[in-house]
């Protein structure tokens, strides 16, 4: 039995999309449940479009999310003359001809075309070229002979049998004027020499891989396997594209989103397993099927990503939670001095209650890793006479405290209810304020015991 082998293939003319990491995930997923291998292949012969840092970021992107490719990198522009090769043997063979059509004819082609409402088909001028005179000092295209009659079937692991009439398969190009190979072609000899058994991807290649099966057959090569997963669409129900918001893993590494929740979310967007939601890494490859991947398009979902990700922030181990804060914070130049992180360290488990992102838990962190805090004017207009009277009670109680713990904080927080005939958000409000510098925030026992003894009473003196 031959060994599965699936490849991710992106262009690197601008940064990943996260459609584009999801192929990458199913393809990863589908190739280590099959015990195979998962090959990077990077597509670069757009020469002038194509750039190393957007190579770096597709590599970056994917490793942060948890997939690694293996063995190196394929590089597409490095295989041109092995692609020019079957080009012309496909010339030699009779199922390509040279094309001397200049774009002035091919272009009044397509706009008779669209004037009747047709998708343009080139007319096949040159297919037979006869009492045909070849003009001079042009240079041919070099078209593929498609299939005339009869239809194209293919069996799709997910959307079951495409089939396509051949007669709106025009006799595409497989060599420009210049020489350079084309996608169709590239894609097709490439995934050849690199023993490509399943190609997983969007269903907007469905008519491409009828185009590079015909170079199949006509090669008389094995055929892969092809599966078309669905696009993901956006909230408004339109493809997704790389001008919306939240397109690239850039977008959710900047506002605190982890890598396990990012990458259980997009395994969930189009397959299911049973009625369960969250997957470990090596759930996820034990259970992934191609076979459960659904066939309409799912909509990107932000609540339900940051939804996800609460959950993970909840239940990952609190050291793990930590270097991932660290790190998230080192990026996007969220200063944290040092003499900080033991403080924040034994905080986290209240620091992260009710946050959704990493930069929630940043912004819950602000009391601490500042050492000055700024009230705004709305909340200091809630530090009336009582409140500040209630600040200064609880200062001189709080001071004399030789254990602090919540048993002493109790007694004075009820010992100043009691006196003043007030409920807990009349002592616990101007606290949080006067420590923190908002209403809003962890609970008040959580903030003192989180903050240096001298410090409480330093911020409670402030408040006149």
């Amino acid at each position: 039995m031959t060994k599965v082998a699936t490849r991710f293939a992106p262009s690197p003319t601008g940064p990943l999309h996260i459609g584009g990491v999801r192929t990458a995930l199913f393809n990863w997923l589908f190739s280590k449940n099959q015990k195979g291998s998962f090959f990077l292949r990077i597509e670069d012969t757009d020469k002038e479009r194509s750039k190393k840092e957007y190579k770096k970021q597709i590599i970056q992107s994917l490793k942060w999310i948890g997939i690694e490719h293996d063995g190196k990198e394929y590089i597409q522009s490095e295989k041109i003359n092995e692609h020019k090769k079957v080009a012309e043997e496909l010339l030699k063979k009779g199922f390509a001809y040279k094309c001397y059509c200049s774009e002035k004819e091919i272009e009044e082609q397509k706009n008779m075309a669209k004037k009747k409402a047709m998708a343009f088909v080139y007319n096949r001028k040159w297919r037979e070229p006869k009492n045909l005179t070849v003009p001079a000092g042009v240079n041919p295209v070099i078209r593929f002979k498609s299939k005339i009659g009869g239809n194209t079937i293919v069996k799709d692991l997910v959307q079951g049998e495409i089939n396509i009439s051949n007669s709106t398969i025009e006799d595409f190009v497989i060599l420009r004027q210049d020489g350079s190979p084309t996608y169709q072609l590239s894609a097709t000899v490439d995934d050849h020499l690199m023993n490509i058994t399943h190609v997983i991807r969007g269903d907007d290649h469905k008519i491409n891989t009828v185009k590079q099966k015909q170079i199949y057959d006509s090669m008389g090569w094995e055929v892969p396997n092809f599966a078309h997963i669905p696009l993901i669409h956006s909230n408004e129900g339109k493809k997704l594209s790389k001008r919306d918001k939240a397109s690239t893993i850039e977008d959710y590494i900047k506002i605190g989103i982890l890598s396990d929740a990012l990458r259980n979310y997009l395994l969930r967007l189009g397959w299911s397993f049973k009625d369960k939601e969250i997957f470990t890494l090596e759930e996820s490859i034990k259970h992934f099927a191609l076979s459960s991947v659904g066939k309409s398009p799912s909509r990107l979902d932000m609540s339900r990503i940051l939804s996800i990700n609460e959950t993970y922030i909840k239940n990952i181990n609190e050291d793990k939670l930590f270097l991932n804060l660290k790190t998230y914070c080192e990026i996007y130049k969220k200063k944290i001095d040092p003499k900080f992180d033991s403080t924040l360290k034994k905080s986290l488990h209240f620091l992260k209650n009710k946050a959704k992102t990493l930069g929630n838990i940043y912004e819950n962190a602000q009391y601490i890793i500042k050492d000055q805090i700024q009230i705004s004017s709305e909340d200091l207009k809630l530090l009336d006479d009582l409140a500040k009277k209630i600040l200064k009670e609880f200062l001189k109680e709080f001071e004399n405290i030789k254990n602090l713990n919540k048993d002493n904080l109790e007694k004075i927080i009820k010992g100043l209810i009691d006196k003043h005939k007030i409920n807990f958000k009349g002592v616990g409000q101007p606290l949080r304020i006067a420590l923190t510098g908002s209403k809003f925030g962890p609970g008040i026992y959580d903030i003192i015991s989180s903050l240096d003894k001298n410090k409480v009473i330093e911020r409670l003196k402030m408040i006149k």
